[in-house]
C-alpha cells in the first residue's frame, strides 16, 4: 500500500488533471473562441460585419450605416466551409484539442492508481505521468497555434463572411479571442501543476531514503563490522 504522503500527492495530481480535463470539455463545448469584425461594402450597404464562433458553432450579427439589415445567422462552422484549407486547418485543431483530452485522461487515470498502488518502477508510475502531461501540453499549445495561424494568415472569418454573405466585399478585419480561446494556458498550467507535484513527492522521497542511509553511512567502521 502507498503512504500517506505519496497518497496525498498523487490524489492532488488527480484534481490538477481532471481539471484539465474538466477544462479541456469546456473548450469544446463553447463558441467564444473568436469575434471577428468585419468592415464590408456591397451594391446596396455597407457597415461591419461580427462573427463569433468556435469550433463547430457561431452566430454572424450585421451592423448597417445604410442599406437593409438581415437577421442574425447561425452557423456550422464545418458545414459551411466545404473543401478548403481552412476547413482542414479546422479539423486539424480538433483533432489535437481531442488527443489532448485523451492525454488529460490518461493522466488523471495514472495518477489516480498511484494514489492506491504502487506500480513506482514501471510506465504506469510518474513517468507515464510525466508523458502524459507533456503530451497534453504540446497537443494545447499547438490547437492554440494553429487556430491562430488559422484565422490570422489563412483567413478562416473572412472565409466564413463570404459563405454567409456572398455580396458582401471585405475591407478590413479586426480580430478579439475569448474566454474559450484563453482557456488553453489554463490547460497548459494545470498540466505543469500535475508534473510539478509529483516532481516535489519524488524529490521527497529521495530526500527520505538518503536520511535512512546516513545512520549506516556514518556509522563507526567496527559497529558496522559487528
Amino acid at each position: 500500500m502507498p503512504t500517506t504522503q505519496k497518497t496525498l500527492m498523487f490524489l492532488s495530481g488527480f484534481v490538477t488533471s481532471l481539471g484539465s480535463v474538466a477544462v479541456i470539455c469546456s473548450i469544446l463545448g463553447t463558441q467564444a473562441w473568436v469575434t471577428s469584425t468585419i468592415v464590408f461594402t456591397d451594391m446596396i450597404s455597407n457597415g461591419t460585419i461580427a462573427i463569433s464562433y468556435g469550433l463547430f458553432g457561431g452566430v454572424s450579427t450585421q451592423d448597417l450605416r445604410e442599406g437593409l439589415q438581415e437577421l442574425d445567422k447561425n452557423f456550422e462552422v464545418l458545414g459551411i466551409l466545404e473543401n478548403s484549407s481552412q476547413k482542414s486547418l479546422h479539423w486539424v485543431v480538433i483533432i489535437f484539442l481531442v488527443l489532448s483530452l485523451v492525454a488529460s485522461l490518461l493522466s488523471s487515470s495514472f495518477t489516480f492508481y498511484n494514489s492506491i498502488s504502487n506500480p513506482y518502477q514501471t510506465f504506469l508510475g510518474p513517468v507515464g505521468v510525466y508523458t502524459w502531461n507533456g503530451l497534453s501540453a504540446s497537443f494545447v499549445f499547438l490547437t492554440m497555434v494553429l487556430f491562430v495561424g488559422n484565422t490570422e494568415s489563412n483567413h478562416l472569418s473572412e472565409k466564413l463572411s463570404q459563405k454567409l454573405y456572398p455580396e458582401a466585399i471585405n475591407e478590413r478585419t479586426t480580430h478579439s479571442y475569448g474566454y474559450s480561446f484563453w482557456l488553453i494556458l489554463l490547460v497548459i498550467l494545470l498540466n505543469i501543476a500535475t508534473v510539478v507535484i509529483i516532481v516535489f513527492y519524488q524529490k521527497a522521497r529521495y530526500q527520505q531514503k538518503q536520511k535512512q542511509r546516513k545512520p549506516i553511512e556514518y556509522a563507526p567502521r567496527d559497529g558496522v563490522l559487528f
